[in-house]
């Protein structure tokens, strides 16, 4: 797969105290990635495709829980793609890393200024 991509676009980022009574009554959050990737334009003719990865998530802390989304155009040379479904596991995990190596940036200097001390490595 031939990839260009566009620049990274942070849609949300939240980082937000737990609350732990409401979540006695409520239940306790759980750690959630979800990527879709939206199709934008395919052109047969010229083998190439167009899309949007799409990264929703939330992440829970013991005392905080991050959340959001981010996206980021990707466009494919030498690749036509009817449907999202066609990708392997190993395309849309190569699809999504620049999402995630953003996530886990983003996540290590937030927690790293909001406690005072070294962030919070992220492992996926």
């Amino acid at each position: 797969m031939d990839i260009i991509r566009d620049k990274e676009f942070v849609n949300q980022y939240h980082f937000d105290a737990r609350n732990l009574e409401w979540e006695k009554e409520n239940g306790t959050p759980t750690t959630q990635m979800k990527v879709d990737f939206q199709l934008i334009e395919k052109n047969r003719d010229e083998n190439r495709t167009s899309m949007v990865t799409i990264l929703r998530f939330m992440i829970v802390l013991e005392y905080h829980v991050i959340s959001g989304a981010m996206s980021q155009s990707v466009h494919l040379k030498n690749c036509y793609i009817e449907e999202p479904s066609e990708f392997s596991a190993e395309d849309k995990r190569i699809l999504v890393e620049p999402l995630l190596e953003m996530l886990k940036r983003m996540t290590y200097d937030v927690t790293e200024i909001a406690f005072d001390a070294p962030g919070v490595n992220l492992e996926f």
